[in-house]
């Protein structure tokens, strides 16, 4: 926290994210506590954009549809100011409303993000560039409008909070900003209450003035705030989870105890179902279970090996095995210590001289971009 931090404000605002907390328990079945604790934090977050250098996303993601992605967006909009449904919104919509046309900067609410991102939706590159831009504040996207020959360079804001939920994942430069909530289908023994916005999103709309006025009275207390990290968070996810962090300190109670309990729980959860990129896993696989105990390695051998792994990509890419030509072409993006790519060279074997791979070649890559190897 900073030096100076004001009075905390005279609403009790703990016992309010309790409320909120049991609103989300009564329609919501998360998957873990770290859940309800991560969604609560970042409802309150929404009202308080203003005070914070980023904004997290929230990510309801699921392997299979009924999982409780939609209904969780459902009671996340009653409580979010100025909520914006944007299942099917264009990128030049988004500019706009987050500019403020009618004077209010939205919370966006993605459904079926998945029509959006998935394997058989188109590329999205201005979506996926607002989303990305608008997590940090000060952030915009450039684009020109007017008619034909008159047209000027507008810069567009783009910081605003944003929520989705969809089946499988998202693009990774998307998930590194997210908090992600892996939702699953309800056991026999997990009950919810039926929702009825009729009758129930009044309940959320009471709750969410609630938050409003205590966002107002605390704005003081949270602004310039530098809430104390959990050993291991750091970098990004350190960026995602500090506006969640100090909201949590500025509540009080139990709540920094247990934001910071669900900040290790779900960033080790991020991580551990974080594969990278497609070339880190390559390099990853490599290290650890293709050239284990050797100093260079024929193609042929390297190939037979990659393809034969369970629970890797290289058997099936787009549709056919990794080929010497694909490896050759991934792993050149890379250099070794003396900067130069990673290539083949030749290898003397007894029945002559093949092309393959060196370990002292791939030893900087490794060190550089590999996750350190499981014990």
């Amino acid at each position: 926290m900073s030096d100076q931090t004001p009075a905390p404000p005279a609403i009790d605002g703990a016992a309010l994210l309790n409320d909120v907390e049991a609103f989300h328990r009564r329609f919501n079945v998360f998957p873990t506590e770290a859940a309800y604790v991560a969604v609560t934090l970042w409802d309150a977050h929404a009202h308080l954009l203003d005070c914070f250098e980023s904004t997290p996303r929230l990510a309801f993601l699921s392997p299979e549809p009924g999982s409780g992605k939609s209904r969780a967006l459902e009671i996340v909009e009653t409580l979010v100011p100025n909520p914006m449904a944007a299942v099917d919104a264009s990128a030049a919509a988004l500019f706009r409303a987050v500019s403020g046309v009618d004077g209010k900067r939205p919370t966006i609410l993605f459904d079926e993000i998945d029509t959006i991102f998935g394997p058989k939706a188109g590329e999205n590159e201005q979506l996926r560039g607002f989303i990305n831009a608008g997590h940090r504040r000060g952030k915009v996207m450039y684009r020109c409008v007017g008619d034909g020959a008159n047209q000027t360079v507008q810069a567009f804001p783009s910081y605003t909070a944003v929520a989705v939920a969809g089946l499988g994942s998202l693009p990774d430069t998307i998930l590194t900003r997210s908090v992600i909530i892996r939702m699953r289908r309800r056991a026999r023994n997990e009950k919810a209450e039926p929702y009825r916005s009729r009758i129930h999103e009044k309940e959320g709309f009471a709750l969410r003035d609630r938050l409003a006025a205590w966002a107002e009275a605390a704005r003081g207390f949270v602004m310039g705030a530098w809430p104390d990290m959990p050993d291991g968070v750091t970098d990004r996810p350190a960026d995602v989870w500090e506006p969640l962090l100090a909201v949590a300190d500025a509540v009080g109670g139990d709540w920094p105890r247990r934001a910071r309990t669900a900040c290790t729980e779900l960033v080790k959860a991020s991580q551990a179902n974080d594969k990278g990129s497609i070339g880190i896993r390559l390099l990853t696989d490599l290290r650890d279970h293709v050239m284990v105990g050797v100093d260079r390695l024929p193609t042929i051998a390297v190939l037979d090996r990659l393809n034969a792994l369970d629970d890797a990509p290289w058997a099936d890419l787009d549709g056919k095995a990794l080929d010497n030509r694909r490896l050759s072409k991934m792993l050149a993006q890379y250099v070794t210590a003396d900067g130069t790519p990673v290539a083949s060279r030749n290898i003397r074997t007894a029945g002559g001289v093949l092309k393959g791979y060196y370990s002292e070649d791939l030893e900087d890559a490794w060190a550089r971009y590999c996750p350190p190897p499981s014990p």
